[in-house]
């Protein structure tokens, strides 16, 4: 079974960084095509980062240069690094796991509030 935990969300102000965590247990996480959304109130959810393979990410035009999404296999785990914060980013954000397309894991979100 293949489980999907998101942490390090919370309040931080314009300017500041936050880095999100997604531990992920079960599956094969090598094979796994990691990536970040996320969700604004009333918005639909949009990409933030996505691995593409494992060398190319894909970033919404809003985050390139201020995101950026790292992972580390033997901890199964993957990183979203926000840098430069701005209000808009602020949403709910989701970790997800791609096994090549047949396949989609979610978690269950983390609240990024930025606010002075």
């Amino acid at each position: 079974q293949v489980q999907l935990v998101e942490s390090g969300g919370g309040l931080v102000q314009p300017g500041g960084s936050l880095r999100l965590s997604c531990a992920v247990s079960g599956g094969i996480f090598r094979m796994f095509r990691m990536g970040w959304y996320r969700q604004a109130p009333g918005k639909q959810r949009e990409l933030v980062a996505q691995e593409r393979s494992s060398d190319t990410t894909t970033y919404a035009d809003s985050v390139k240069g201020r995101f950026t999404i790292s992972r580390d296999n033997a901890k199964k785990t993957m990183y979203l690094q926000m840098n430069s914060l701005k209000p808009e980013d602020t949403a709910v954000y989701y970790c997800n796991a791609k096994w090549g397309i047949s396949r989609e894991y979610w978690g269950q979100g983390t609240q990024v509030t930025v606010s002075s």
